[in-house]
């Protein structure tokens, strides 16, 4: 495998996907449908255990003749749909509005066979559709559920013509003396509970999806505002080039005139801004090889060890801190390959401490259950309750500058991307922390296993 195959393996898996957010979103959907399945299959065990109860009653508590033989095949119809249903969702964890809907249709057929051989309209408990037209109405889309109205209704008026007799008093005289009386207020208070129970169920698993949508949709927003950033950063770094090369010219000559050989502190002046200048052409060549463009020199395959020590090292020498401790706590090394994307995320994070904490700032590596965890520490005054509890919003600052508060959003983003997260929190002792958790998978190299461990360096 190439360098430049492997970085280009690794920039495909930080690179926003635009379709992701809407297969997330279906991804949401159909698990959530999962869930409401998984509540019908209760449903439909509850359902056969009052079958045989209701059987058993009607016949050893009130002498009802029912065909016993033809209503146990019925039920052990039911039991095998539902042991099947069990086995396949159990496996299959995305369902469909129309999976759903065939569900319930079989619920509707094992009903309607079950009321068809025991007096059709006229049993009590032919209100039990009801309880399946609810369901419908909440789980279904509403062509889905007119149709299973009509379906329903259909249904009922065929058992109201045709349908083995049921040798029951239906006079309502007796009040709760009849049995039909006893038979509806059975299948009254049945119907109540097992609405209560279920549709509270599966209202919660709604209002769970829908506010998995809404971070969706969040972070979709989120990603195409980084997107324009990163567009108008790339114009700016092309822009800025020229007047770059142009200063970089001017100090040269400046350098070799005799007004400035022959002073030695314009000599030191005029270093410091050749350094300063040098800083700023890899900063703009980290913006254009994030956007896939290579200008200098390109990304490096190397260790993470190797990579957080340079990192460390070169911060430190560019960045008016008094005192940086770097710790690398990893107790094995890992080969990686990384762009200036993450290097400017750990940056971000480090800047944004030593901003508030110019005396001290800490960032501390170490290696959890295939993470990489790093720690970034400081002395300041921590942060305010409000930013706080937003943590990664855009613009999200107390500083009140134009432009302040993206970069936490900033790193926040990179993190999602590669499957991490990020977090802070203010320390007891006073100022803050900030965790960046990322999976090694994301950045380790195609063909090199994370539990690959190689002796690591010590702490610096």
């Amino acid at each position: 495998m190439t360098e430049q195959t492997e970085q280009r393996r690794a920039g495909e898996r930080r690179k926003p996907d635009g379709r992701r957010a809407q297969v997330a979103a279906a991804g949401v959907e159909y698990a959530a449908g999962h869930k409401n399945m998984m509540q019908l299959i209760q449903l439909r065990w509850i359902a056969v255990v009052g079958q045989v109860a209701t059987i058993t009653a009607a016949i050893y508590l009130y002498d009802i003749v029912l065909p016993l033989v033809p209503m146990l095949q019925v039920l052990a119809c039911l039991i095998a749909f539902n042991v099947a249903s069990h086995l396949r969702w159990h496996e299959v964890r995305y369902v469909r509005n129309t999976e759903l809907f065939m569900a319930l249709l079989v619920d509707v057929a094992i009903l309607t066979s079950q009321l068809y051989l025991s007096g059709g309209a006229t049993n009590p408990f032919a209100f039990l559709y009801l309880l399946q037209v609810i369901l419908s109405a909440v789980l279904l889309a509403p062509a889905y559920a007119w149709t299973f109205v009509l379906i329903t209704a259909a249904c009922l008026a065929g058992l109201s013509r045709n349908h083995l007799p049921l040798p029951l008093d239906v006079e309502h005289a007796g009040g709760v003396l009849s049995l039909y009386v006893q038979g509806m207020l059975i299948c009254f208070m049945l119907n109540a509970a097992l609405l209560v129970f279920f549709i509270t169920r599966i209202t919660a698993n709604l209002r769970a999806g829908d506010a998995q949508l809404a971070d969706l949709r969040q972070r979709a927003a989120e990603e195409e505002h980084v997107v324009r950033m990163g567009l108008l950063a790339s114009g700016a770094a092309h822009e800025l080039g020229t007047p770059l090369a142009t200063l970089s010219v001017i100090l040269g000559d400046w350098k070799r005139m005799p007004e400035f050989a022959r002073n030695p502190e314009l000599l030191e002046e005029i270093g410091e801004m050749q350094a300063q200048l040098k800083r700023c052409k890899a900063i703009v060549s980290g913006i254009l090889l994030s956007a896939g463009e290579t200008r200098g020199e390109s990304s490096t395959k190397t260790t993470l060890a190797t990579f957080l020590d340079e990192l460390a090292q070169e911060w430190r020498s560019t960045r008016p801190v008094q005192h940086f401790f770097y710790f690398n706590r990893m107790k094995s090394d890992l080969p990686v390959v990384f762009d200036e994307t993450l290097k400017q995320m750990i940056c971000n994070v480090l800047d944004n401490a030593v901003e508030a904490s110019p005396a001290r700032v800490e960032l501390e590596a170490t290696r959890e259950d295939g993470h990489l965890i790093l720690r970034v520490l400081d002395a300041g005054p921590g942060f305010d309750p409000d930013v706080l509890a937003q943590i990664g919003k855009p613009y999200n600052s107390t500083k009140g500058k134009p432009g302040s508060g993206l970069g936490l959003f900033l790193v926040v983003n990179v993190a999602r991307t590669l499957g991490g997260t990020v977090g802070a929190r203010n320390r007891e002792e006073g100022g803050a922390e900030v965790v960046i958790r990322l999976p090694l998978s994301s950045i380790a190299l195609d063909d090199t296993p994370a539990g690959l461990a190689d002796p690591g360096a010590p702490p610096a």
